[in-house]
């Protein structure tokens, strides 16, 4: 029997946290770039990364400037572009895993260029039709984003905005006070990409976004281990892990698995 979703949008992702906080741990959203390796496999991964039991998702729109991405991604993202991916397709990708009775949040992660072009207000309607529940737009700063956050208001539907080491007190406030559903904390200066360590000064910039910001804090970019996660279980109310499974997608279905498995056994013990 599939089983119902109840809440949508920025009430499923507040259960999410509420779940999460409640088993002392963060919540795991995993990236997954739908296209890559092909349309067929990307579903796969997020499926069976459902059933193992992450918390959400973090669902890839490819785009062929992804400036906040590295190596790992912009490659997969190209391919997932060469298999003829477009924004209608990853929306009805969303669509086909909610009729599969996948009841996770997704947060669509994309680029502004492709969805201006489809239409701002279009894509957070279909989105939302869609089974979304939120978007994460990485170039899209507060300042110029009003042209998705009323139609995401009207919607219900989360809009994350990111923060960097870098932020001033001023950014983390006016961050604070436009995002719906989570802030997206960023590790690091730099672009995505799995790495051997943590930046030292990551506790101490939780620390200082914490006595500033009254949203849940996603951290992101660089997280790649089961010791990473481990780390940031217990400094965040969330993680990304996207480069890490991206690899894994490119070696197939059980690297996927075992990857996320071991992520998911780490924060849950």
């Amino acid at each position: 029997m599939t089983e119902t979703r109840v809440s949508h949008g920025t009430a499923a992702l507040a259960e999410m946290f509420a779940r999460a906080k409640a088993e002392k741990r963060a919540a795991f959203l995993p990236y997954f770039c739908i296209g890559y390796p092909n349309h067929e496999e990307s579903l796969r991964a997020i499926e069976s990364a459902a059933a193992l039991g992450v918390d959400g998702f973090e669902i890839g729109i490819p785009f062929s400037d992804p400036i906040a991405d590295g190596p790992t991604i912009q490659a997969a993202t190209q391919i997932a572009l060469e298999n003829g991916t477009t924004v209608r397709k990853c929306l009805d990708a969303v669509k086909t895993l909610r009729d599969k009775g996948i009841t996770q949040p997704m947060l669509m992660m994309g680029y502004a260029n492709p969805l201006v072009a489809y239409g701002t207000d279009r894509f957070v309607r279909d989105a939302r039709a869609a089974g979304a529940d939120g978007l994460i737009v990485p170039d899209l700063p507060p300042e110029e984003a009003s042209m998705f956050a009323d139609s995401c208001e009207r919607e219900g539907l989360a809009l994350v905005f990111m923060l960097a080491p870098t932020s001033n007190d001023e950014r983390i406030e006016l961050v604070t006070q436009h995002a719906t559903g989570f802030i997206y904390v960023v590790s690091l200066t730099g672009i995505t990409g799995a790495r051997r360590e943590l930046p030292a000064y990551l506790k101490s910039f939780i620390g200082r976004l914490r006595a500033r910001a009254d949203k849940p804090l996603v951290l992101g970019f660089g997280i790649s281990s089961v010791e990473h996660a481990r780390e940031v279980s217990q400094l965040t109310d969330g993680f990304i892990v996207g480069s890490a499974l991206v690899r894994a997608g490119g070696e197939g279905i059980e690297a996927v698995r075992e990857l996320t498995g071991a992520l998911v056994a780490a924060i849950r013990k």
